[in-house]
């Protein structure tokens, strides 16, 4: 009876809010998605991220052109360029700050040829659009390449999607149920600090049992789950100032119930950046 009653409630809940029942089965796909790319690897996982990664890129100039006039083409090229050369092995971290530095100055020369044929320039605009785009959204993917090419890096990505999407659950419900004390109104007037420690503690809480379930030595992955718990809602805030600036309530359309690939994303690329950085440098 009590059973019944529970999925009663549940029925009910989903019923009265329509919205959440489409971002549930949304979520449903993005998992099922993500994680069969990191077991399947190589190829597979290699060719998801580069999909996920040029439609964020492309959501994030999309977000720049609200404030600043600039072309895609660079942008979209560098992008790619990055993210092929990685996922054929032709990319290591040095090369990939090689290739930053390069991606720069042809901005810098392209200008120098525009002011040179029409009398105006926007080098200075260009110039850090083209290596914002790169930091923010290509990069972090990057690195997710890599971490799957490595020893144990499936684990590691499994991990840092898990915790991620721990704290996003958590911290929803937690929030909408318990929350009191706003944490950051002015840039997100619905989060409160309520539901950002119930979403720390469910990741830090989830990076513990995946490495029971890996039977694997616990600090790196308790690590992993707190760092994705804090950082992963502050990488969240920081899209939220990007949406503000620019006028916007979603970087896109093209999941239902979610918006954009960034609005999915968001914490994710903060966290694939830490978690790098915990899989090269702690081991």
């Amino acid at each position: 009876m009590k059973e019944n009653a529970v999925m009663e409630k549940l029925k009910e809940f989903f019923r009265s809010s329509p919205d959440l029942q489409l971002r549930a089965f949304s979520s449903i796909f993005i998992v099922l998605a993500v994680i069969g790319g990191i077991v399947l690897g190589g190829h597979v996982w290699s060719a998801i991220v580069i999909l996920i990664a040029m439609l964020s890129l492309w959501e994030f100039y999309k977000l720049q052109s609200a404030k600043l006039s600039t072309s895609p083409a660079l942008i979209m090229v560098s992008g790619l360029f990055i993210l092929l050369g990685t996922a054929f092995g032709l990319m290591s971290i040095a090369t990939i700050l090689c290739s930053i530095s390069a991606i720069a100055f042809i901005a810098l020369f392209l200008e120098v040829l525009k002011r040179q044929v029409s009398g105006e320039s926007n080098a200075l605009v260009t110039m850090g659009a083209t290596v914002a785009g790169i930091a923010y959204v290509v990069l972090p993917w990057s690195f997710m390449i890599l971490i799957r090419s490595r020893e144990l890096g499936a684990m590691f990505l499994i991990t840092l999607f898990f915790c991620t999407w721990s704290c996003d659950v958590a911290a929803y419900f937690v929030g909408s149920h318990l929350g009191r004390n706003l944490l950051c109104s002015q840039v997100s007037p619905h989060k409160t600090w309520e539901g950002f420690l119930g979403g720390a503690a469910a990741s830090f809480m989830c990076g513990g049992l995946l490495a029971l379930l890996f039977s694997f030595p616990p600090m790196p992955l308790l690590l992993m789950g707190l760092l994705c718990g804090i950082a992963g809602q502050l990488g969240d805030l920081g899209e939220s100032v990007l949406k503000r600036e620019a006028g916007v309530k979603d970087t896109g359309s093209i999941i239902p119930g979610h918006g954009g690939l960034l609005d999915r994303f968001d914490s994710i690329l903060v966290n694939g950046t830490l978690a790098f950085v915990i899989f090269e440098l702690v081991g």
